[in-house]
């Protein structure tokens, strides 16, 4: 099982001329974070999580000449505005792609792509086949794939386990009941957007005190803002199993 890192930051941590920050400003590659994403390749397959405003930037950089299926954490616009670019893949193959999300995420789907979703498509839009999915484990395409309940703020939303591995950005809060699915995994990734409190998000020392609850042998931060500050401080700050996920990282499990 393979897994590229697309992208590890947030909308709040965009470089923009404006922006002052030491982020924004460092040489570093690693501080150069576009909205979050991974592409996981098992059994010969290819599944991304989320299709954020970077999903076209972010497949032409990491050379992705195939896709079988997108999965949807939410529908907020930082995750799901990329999908129109699938078009290119259903072009290539001339199939349809399919798509793993809630009855909510379709919802927001069809208001965000309203001509995907037409009786008459206009020629050249994307197609799409809409598989949706709740809090029990499903197969694509022959591969399991556990979801994992939690809240964004209120909004509810879905980390994802795949064998050994789990991946749950955008999170505030997970009952002591999804948490059971997340133990004895080798790899977690996990939200982590700031030092300070926020609303919707893990800071970073609830994300670290979850992670040190879970124990992995391996953990990775994601949704990195440019307020948690540089790629290699925030590593010295850090324990040793855990490290902060840059773009274009691939993990071998």
């Amino acid at each position: 099982m393979k897994v590229t890192f697309l992208g590890t930051g947030t909308s709040q941590g965009v470089p923009v001329i404006a922006c002052d920050c030491m982020v924004c400003k460092s040489d570093n590659p690693k501080d150069k974070r576009l909205r979050v994403s991974v592409l996981i390749e098992i059994n010969n397959q290819k599944i991304i999580i989320d299709t954020g405003p970077d999903f076209r930037q972010q497949m032409l950089r990491e050379n992705v000449e195939n896709l079988d299926a997108v999965l949807f954490t939410h529908q907020h616009k930082d995750h799901v505005a990329g999908m129109d670019d699938i078009r290119a893949f259903n072009h290539k193959y001339q199939k349809e792609m399919d798509v793993y999300c809630t009855g909510e995420v379709e919802e927001a789907l069809i208001r965000e792509f309203p001509y995907v979703f037409s009786t008459y498509k206009y020629p050249g839009v994307p197609e799409i086949k809409v598989h949706n999915i709740s809090n029990e484990p499903f197969n694509i395409n022959n591969i399991q794939v556990t979801p994992i309940q939690g809240l964004h703020y209120k909004l509810s939303v879905f980390g994802f386990r795949i064998k050994d591995f789990v991946y749950f950005t955008d999170v505030s809060f997970i009952s002591n009941k999804e948490k059971e699915k997340m133990k004895g995994a080798e790899v977690i990734v996990l939200d982590a957007l700031r030092k300070k409190p926020h609303i919707s998000h893990f800071t970073l020392a609830q994300a670290i005190e979850l992670l040190e609850e879970l124990k992995p042998k391996k953990a990775y931060l994601t949704h990195i803002s440019h307020y948690m500050g540089r790629h290699d401080d925030l590593l010295k700050e850090l324990p040793e199993f855990i490290k902060p996920a840059h773009d274009g990282l691939v993990l071998e499990l």
